[in-house]
């Protein structure tokens, strides 16, 4: 599928939007990347593994705009299988769209109000080059000389997931209020267009897309880090 206005903006900024089942995504995180293994949260925060005389910051990133006009187009039944996919992801009811949509041209999918929150990468430097294990660790020293540590530096999270589905068949009361039923009433459905079903939904701000780093260690010792989510989708 080619690049779509909302996936470029996250990549020129070093963002990978999520599409794992996993939404707890918060800077400072550790994961470990071994292999060809999906990675796997080890760390809840970079300061129970390490010390530094450097003190880390997390600041907003006013820089990467991302607003409900940047969406990302998918064919119909792949968008449809990506909106439950995502709803499961966040806790959100289920819907089996079949029994309402009986098929359809595309889906667009957008965020609204999505803020970034990021960690310089020089402050991030000078923490690991003045840094020591918090006590000693073969596990983690091993896992950091095979450079398996990754660390998230930026978190776009959002407050309302959006989804636009056009249709092939006309979007009546009677669908939306099936819908609307189905969801418990946590979901927003709508029709803008005679043939389009609108959703809306959000339970509190979660995470849409993330920024990681390797960090390279040499032996023992913090050699740099290394961007990984420049749209190779380890998360």
């Amino acid at each position: 599928m080619p690049k779509t206005s909302l996936q470029q903006n996250l990549r020129e900024a070093g963002y990978d939007l999520i599409d794992g089942p996993i939404r707890n995504h918060k800077p400072l995180q550790l994961w470990l990347k071994e292999g060809f293994n999906q990675p796997e949260l080890y760390y809840a925060n970079i300061l129970h593994a390490f010390n530094s005389n450097k003190k880390l910051r997390i600041t907003k990133d006013p820089g990467l705009d991302i607003k409900d006009t940047h969406k990302n187009e998918y064919a119909f039944q792949i968008g449809i299988t990506m909106v439950q996919d995502w709803m499961q992801s966040i806790g959100m009811p289920t819907i089996d769209f079949s029994g309402a949509i009986s098929g359809g041209k595309k889906v667009t999918i957008s965020y609204r109000n999505a803020i970034t929150e990021v960690v310089p990468t020089g402050n991030l430097t000078d923490f690991f080059s003045n840094a020591d294990f918090l006590h000693p660790n073969p596990v983690l020293l091993r896992n950091a000389n095979r450079n398996n540590l990754l660390v998230i530096t930026g978190v776009v999270t959002a407050e309302q997931f959006v989804a636009e589905m056009e249709t092939d068949s006309k979007i009546n009361s009677k669908i939306i209020n099936s819908l609307k039923k189905f969801a418990n009433n946590k979901i927003e459905f709508s029709s803008t267009k005679n043939n389009t079903l609108k959703m809306v939904a959000g339970s509190g701000r979660f995470p849409v897309a993330v920024k990681a780093n390797r960090i390279d260690f040499d032996k023992g010792r913090f050699n740099g880090l290394q961007l990984v989510t420049d749209g190779r989708d380890l998360f």
